[in-house]
């Protein structure tokens, strides 16, 4: 992993910036996540907020999970790309969608999770340590 990782979205609208390794990397294959992404799963980096800037207007859409939880999720409001995840100023860390990384080959997965819903065309990578639900 570099020092500092860049994104954003498919227009440019939308740019972060993250340092320092990630808390937590892998792929979610909940329902959630493929309806959101229009795959069968979302490849996802969390980072403090502390470790980040991000910028560009944003269209925020909230969802109650089933297990009372909420996710937060904003796309581009120009483009519409999915980025990240939690609300810049509030959530003490966020999410970021690994398809806008400017340099894919940073992202290094280390679970999967929601596997219980995975698609069954959804190949992952072979070692990876995989949960049916949400690891404790």
């Amino acid at each position: 992993m570099t020092d500092s990782i860049t994104g954003g979205c498919l227009c440019g609208a939308v740019r972060y910036a993250a340092t320092g390794a990630p808390r937590y990397a892998g792929y979610c294959c909940c329902d959630d996540c493929q309806k959101a992404s229009g795959s069968g799963f979302i490849p996802f980096m969390g980072f403090p907020a502390s470790a980040m800037t991000i910028t560009g207007a944003v269209l925020r859409h909230r969802h109650r999970l089933a297990d009372g939880r909420e996710a937060v999720r904003n796309s581009c409001a120009v483009c519409g790309s999915l980025v990240y995840g939690g609300i810049v100023g509030v959530d003490a860390s966020h999410t970021i969608y690994a398809g806008t990384l400017d340099d894919v080959s940073v992202f290094k997965p280390a679970v999967a999770i929601n596997v219980r819903y995975k698609p069954d065309w959804v190949i992952l990578p072979d070692g990876l340590p995989r949960f049916e639900g949400m690891p404790g």
